[in-house]
């Protein structure tokens, strides 16, 4: 083989490896395959972990948040800040009403209005999401608080199981989502259920 015929193979193989970069990405971001979360994980040695009443649901989450206590039937942690602000917030819930996979979305928007917030506004929505244990629908939206306006992002999954369903929320000031994110859907992706 000639030296211009063995730079043309190179230059073959870089463009081959380029595309299928690309394609990786392209299929990470269609519905079913979001990005940051695409593969259910255990949580890293060390996390804490909370169950829901009857072991359907298992929160894991980082070393430095505490315990919360909540409603009756969920489990919280949390990181709070300076004047007890939500530094990082995860919670988890057994569904509790009209929740469904595929209305998840507009459900969830609909929820935080009604609720606590002054606006929200959705981020990102995907259906078909893997969990460990199950499937279900995410999105990703910012809220502003009405009591504080505090702004927040948050991930709220809708998680069905073989027996049962329950929410997912991990939640950190929009100011702070750089640092935060990994860390949110980390715990997201270790979330399981049964």
């Amino acid at each position: 083989m000639t030296t211009a015929a063995v730079r043309r193979s190179g230059y073959v193989l870089a463009a081959l490896a380029a595309i299928a970069a690309t394609v990786t990405v392209v299929a990470l971001a269609l519905p079913g395959h979001p990005t940051g979360h695409a593969f259910p994980t255990p949580a890293p040695t060390g996390w804490p972990r909370a169950a829901l009443p009857g072991g359907t649901a298992v929160l894991s989450y980082p070393p430095s948040p505490r315990p919360l206590p909540g409603d009756k039937g969920t489990v919280s942690a949390a990181r709070l800040g300076p004047g007890g602000t939500f530094q990082l917030y995860l919670n988890a819930t057994p569904r509790q009403g009209a929740e469904t996979l595929a209305r998840w979305a507009a459900f969830r928007l609909k929820f935080l209005r009604a609720d606590n917030a002054a606006g929200a506004r959705l981020d990102a929505a995907a259906q078909r999401v893997r969990f460990r244990g199950g499937t279900g629908s995410r999105v990703i939206d910012d809220y502003l608080t009405k009591i504080g306006a505090h702004h927040y992002q948050e991930i709220a999954c809708l998680v069905q199981g073989r027996t049962s369903a329950s929410v997912i929320v991990a939640a950190a000031p929009a100011a702070s989502r750089a640092k935060i994110r990994p860390l949110l859907f980390q715990a997201v992706a270790a979330y399981q259920v049964r």
